[in-house]
């Protein structure tokens, strides 16, 4: 198989092509996927280990059945392999469809994907150490009294999977506003004319993320506020660059 070559910005080419092309770039993610879910079951021991370690009290991972340990070990290496092939497929993606983008907004695109790579995982960082540990304090100590509380390992995979994923996304606002900004979409004028409005969005969808708890629900609703607020000023600097950038295009 040849390794698809990235057209130039307005360079034609038939739709076979292109289908050749898109056939090639999804044999290589599929390739990128299989590769790092190799790697990441052979270390799914540490993985499961990494990710139970947050849990307090030093408490262990119950299976209810036989099959259960290898699915919840499949499940880690899974969710691990996605993680470690996303900058591959994201890249095979970003490929595909760049040749239909300016190369100015190109540019800016490439430089908003590295920030946003670099806010996920400040995102995952800040999940594992301080939204997952409380959140998990807060549930498996509640009515302790009453409860016999057991934590078994697929139903806590899947719940410490996704408030991470929720929360690294949280962490890419302000690239989402920056990259909009930058392209022209939106303006940083109207984002500090509505910032009233744009808190109470912020609310309403750190409510409706992942964590059923209000510890987890609040820890992921006061960096919103902040990444929030933070974006707005990116926007302005964003817009700054981009009048800067056209006005150089358009003198040469």
């Amino acid at each position: 198989m040849r390794l698809p070559r990235r057209l130039a910005h307005g360079e034609g080419a038939e739709l076979v092509d292109h289908l050749d092309e898109l056939r090639s770039r999804l044999v290589i993610s599929l390739i990128g996927v299989g590769a790092a879910f190799g790697v990441a079951y052979f270390e799914h021991q540490r993985l499961v280990r990494w990710l139970e370690s947050p849990l307090p009290g030093h408490r262990k991972l119950v299976t209810y059945g036989v099959a259960e340990p290898f699915l919840t070990s499949l499940q880690v290496s899974f969710a691990a392999a996605i993680a470690l092939a996303l900058p591959i497929v994201l890249w095979q993606v970003w490929s595909f469809l760049a040749p239909a983008v300016e190369p100015h907004a190109q540019r800016a695109v490439a430089y908003c994907v590295a920030f946003a790579t670099g806010l996920f995982a400040a995102g995952i960082a800040f999940g594992y150490r301080i939204a997952l540990p409380a959140a998990l304090k807060f549930l498996t100590n509640y009515d302790s009294s009453i409860y016999d509380i057991q934590i078994r390992a697929r139903e806590y995979i899947s719940f410490a999977v996704a408030v991470l994923v929720a929360v690294g996304v949280v962490f890419e606002l302000p690239a989402v506003i920056v990259t909009l900004a930058r392209l022209g979409i939106v303006k940083s004028r109207w984002l500090r004319r509505n910032r009233r409005i744009g808190y109470a969005i912020v609310a309403v969808l750190a409510v409706a993320l992942p964590g059923v708890d209000p510890v987890t629900t609040t820890l992921e609703m006061v960096p919103l506020f902040v990444l929030f607020e933070t974006s707005i000023w990116l926007a302005v600097v964003a817009e700054r660059r981009r009048a800067l950038a056209l006005g150089l295009s358009t003198s040469q």
